[in-house]
């Protein structure tokens, strides 16, 4: 595997070196496109304009394919960001939709818990009943709504 791509960077240097003419130093492109301008100038010396102009419109060649694929790296990186945030964002989501099922059920249980102690208030004050048998009533009606948690009533009927 080393040999070829030995090869490609010698062939690489020579389509360069043609492309400059056979007067000019051998670049690699990995050469051309990691120079700073300067040292481009240096080399550049001595050729003429059309090779001078190849070797540069070649070198921008190079650096711009340089840009495209670093822009697709940053692209693919960002979506898959973006994916992994996506599925955070859709799990919460999720959880929030069970807490919000969860607190309506608990919400019916309440509404339904004091629509019953709204019609045992109504009954109660509907006739005249003596003061025991409301404290009776109420005790039975409270242990009967109160039934389904049993441990934690927290009135109970006299012993």
């Amino acid at each position: 595997i080393q040999g070829m791509t030995t090869n490609f960077k010698a062939s690489k240097a020579l389509k360069v070196k043609k492309e400059a003419g056979e007067n000019a130093p051998a670049l690699s492109d990995d050469d051309l496109v990691s120079m700073s301008v300067r040292e481009l100038n240096q080399h550049l010396r001595g050729l003429t304009k059309e090779d001078v102009v190849r070797l540069k419109q070649r070198r921008r060649t190079l650096k711009n394919r340089g840009y495209a694929a670093s822009c697709r790296i940053k692209r693919v990186t960002q979506k898959e960001e973006l994916e992994r945030q996506k599925s955070e964002l859709q799990q919460e989501v999720d959880k929030l939709a069970r807490e919000n099922a969860s607190m309506k059920l608990e919400l019916d249980a309440l509404r339904s818990k004091y629509e019953a102690l709204q019609n045992f208030a109504r009954t109660v004050t509907r006739g005249p009943l003596s003061p025991a048998k409301v404290a009776t009533t109420s005790v039975i009606t409270i242990v009967k709504s109160s039934n389904h948690s049993a441990n934690s009533a927290p009135f109970s009927a006299p012993s």
